[in-house]
């Protein structure tokens, strides 16, 4: 009896990402598209758009967190486009590939801290 790897018991290969990284990858639009729209809204409805207007929707502590919050959702998304692409399409090469993702997550983390830096700076 020849082993077709047809059913239950075959073989599966691959990193297994696939569900769980298209569902970040959306979740992860879907609240940076809300964002948007609630900064559309508090833009459409202020009267003052000079530089005190636009620092005085900063300032308020909900809007510094949902802001930090989507920051992380748009590294989050970031990430996981740029670990495809590095799986994918750049090098096949294990050591290379290792180089390229951790410089991509050292680059993350640094963008992380750099826009809490400017955040908590209003």
């Amino acid at each position: 009896m020849a082993n077709n790897n047809i059913g239950p018991k075959r073989l599966v290969v691959g990193a297994g990402y696939g569900l769980r990284d298209w569902m970040a990858q959306r979740v992860t639009a879907i609240v940076m598209a809300l964002y948007t729209v609630i900064l559309l809204v508090l833009f459409l409805a202020g009267k003052d758009f000079s530089h005190t207007g636009w620092t005085g929707i900063f300032a308020m502590q909900w809007f510094k967190m949902a802001t930090f919050a989507v920051v992380i959702c748009l590294l989050y998304h970031a990430w996981v486009g740029m670990r495809d692409v590095w799986m994918d399409y750049v090098t096949h090469n294990v050591f290379v590939r290792l180089v390229f993702q951790v410089a991509t997550i050292v680059w993350l983390i640094a963008c992380a801290g750099y826009a809490a830096q400017i955040l908590w700076r209003v």
